[in-house]
């Protein structure tokens, strides 16, 4: 059975993925926002990884990961889990990823996606990553979108659906957690 190809993303109100909770602003850090997700999105990000073999990332997502998740020791595993997978970084200036079973993509990243898709295994997650995945969304690669939708409204930024693109998919799922937070879950839509 091909995988599926699983965009994980936190968002603010407006549909904005690079900064939804101002964590770049906060002075608490890159990985640090003024909303938890909570036990709830915590239990949300551990299926959605275990459903997972192989994670699929942007090089800028890659250099604010690869430096922390191998120092992280969680009782949940989840640093354990996401060390130990196969994860690729697409980029065509990165030469060398450092961290553990990780391979760079560049030249045709689609193509390569393409591929690992048609393996069998777990989903491919992808973290992150707008661009990358901007230019998978018109190829049809992607079969899963899941939001950490935050109470707050930038105004302007990058978008996760391009014009056009967010009519591919439908709702198949929303939940309000505990912390104020949304989840949805988009499916592509049959063609």
């Amino acid at each position: 059975m091909p995988r599926k190809l699983v965009v994980s993303v936190y968002s603010s109100l407006d549909g904005v993925v690079q900064d939804p909770v101002g964590m770049e602003n906060s002075g608490l850090g890159n990985w640090v926002g003024p909303f938890s997700r909570g036990p709830e999105g915590d239990e949300i990000m551990h299926e959605e990884l275990w459903a997972a073999d192989i994670v699929l990332l942007g090089r800028t997502t890659y250099e604010g990961f690869a430096p922390v998740w191998p120092t992280i020791d969680d009782p949940a595993g989840f640093a354990k889990k996401l060390n130990a997978m196969r994860k690729y970084v697409a980029s065509n200036t990165l030469k060398d990823a450092t961290w553990t079973n990780t391979s760079v993509l560049s030249g045709d990243v689609v193509g390569a996606v393409r591929d690992l898709k048609a393996e069998s295994g777990g989903d491919i997650v992808v973290y992150g990553s707008a661009g990358l995945v901007h230019s998978l969304l018109p190829q049809g690669l992607v079969d899963k979108v899941h939001m950490l939708i935050y109470p707050t409204v930038l105004g302007r930024g990058t978008r996760l659906f391009p014009a056009g693109y967010a009519s591919a998919f439908e709702l198949a799922d929303l939940r309000r957690l505990g912390s104020g937070i949304v989840h949805a879950e988009y499916l592509a839509k049959a063609e």
